[in-house]
């Protein structure tokens, strides 16, 4: 998910912001992802922008702001919003979600299945940033039995990142990164790259579970018709204002099936937001279904 990076001083050399670039910019940021910027990150801004300046070789925000808006430059319209963006997860984070997962909801699969239920599972990780959150998925189901030959599971994975996502259809991470998945998992799901001792790659049989794709969760209607049995939205409410979030619960529930499950992050809460979620403990979420709800924000 895209995660303001924490701010920065001026150096040496630094292109300053003014006041009235930052609200220009500040507002290009709201308008093209819905994330809202306080003035607290300014310099995150800065700093994180004057990379493009030297990038481009140019010497002040005026000569910069045009290429964000005159429609010719869409390659640095994207590297403005990687820019801009960063991207913090880890494997198995927020540990209790895919317990459950694994523990009850599994089960709960299982035991429909048997009873001549559907052997569909659709899943979304919105968000996904590098990819971590979904190679845990994939594992999750893997592990219990819910990805084999007689299932068809699918998990979508998107985020608006373009960097990110490259790292994450790539599927390789430095071992470090992976310290979070448990050993007989890293041996199962995971090979040691032959070039770099220090680095893994996901299985084609994980790989082939996900689908990567790049998604704005601001642009509605989203490019896709499935409906989901699990989305994972974690940590991406937190940068958006109060109407934004409402907006973009309404439209994750529309696509969300009625008894499927939403995931938010730790610090994240629906309440006062939406209807039709019931509370299953830490930040896990039963949809009951469209008759508790309004028409979806446009």
């Amino acid at each position: 998910m895209p995660l303001p990076a924490p701010a920065t001083r001026p150096t040496s050399g630094t292109v300053p912001l003014s006041d009235k670039d930052f609200e220009l910019l500040r507002r290009l940021v709201r308008g093209e992802t819905g994330i809202a910027l306080g003035p607290q990150k300014r310099l995150m801004l800065q700093a994180r922008l004057n990379r493009r300046l030297r990038a481009l070789g140019l010497t002040s925000f005026a000569q910069y702001l045009p290429r964000l808006t005159d429609g010719d430059h869409p390659e640095e319209q994207r590297a403005f919003i990687n820019a801009v963006t960063t991207n913090k997860t880890d494997f198995f984070r927020e540990r209790h979600h895919f317990a459950y997962l694994a523990e009850r909801w599994a089960a709960a699969r299982q035991a429909h299945a048997l009873r001549g239920g559907s052997t569909r599972i659709r899943a979304w990780s919105a968000a996904c940033s590098t990819g971590e959150e979904a190679y845990t998925l994939a594992m999750v189901l893997s592990e219990a039995g819910l990805a084999g030959p007689q299932w068809d599971a699918r998990i979508l994975a998107s985020d608006i990142n373009t960097d990110a996502l490259a790292v994450a259809a790539a599927g390789a991470y430095p071992i470090e990164r992976a310290a979070a998945v448990p050993p007989p998992l890293l041996t199962r799901y995971f090979l040691r790259r032959l070039d770099e001792s220090t680095a893994v790659r996901a299985r084609r049989s994980l790989r082939d579970l996900i689908r990567f794709r790049r998604i704005n969760l601001a642009v509605w209607p989203w490019p896709f018709r499935s409906q989901f049995d699990l989305i994972f939205c974690r940590n991406a409410l937190i940068y958006f204002d109060r109407p934004t979030q409402r907006q973009l619960l309404e439209r994750l529930l529309a696509v969300l099936k009625p008894g499927g499950l939403l995931f938010l992050g730790h610090s994240e809460s629906v309440f006062g937001l939406v209807d039709g979620l019931s509370h299953l403990g830490n930040t896990i979420y039963l949809y009951a279904g469209p008759h508790a709800l309004g028409q979806v924000s446009r």
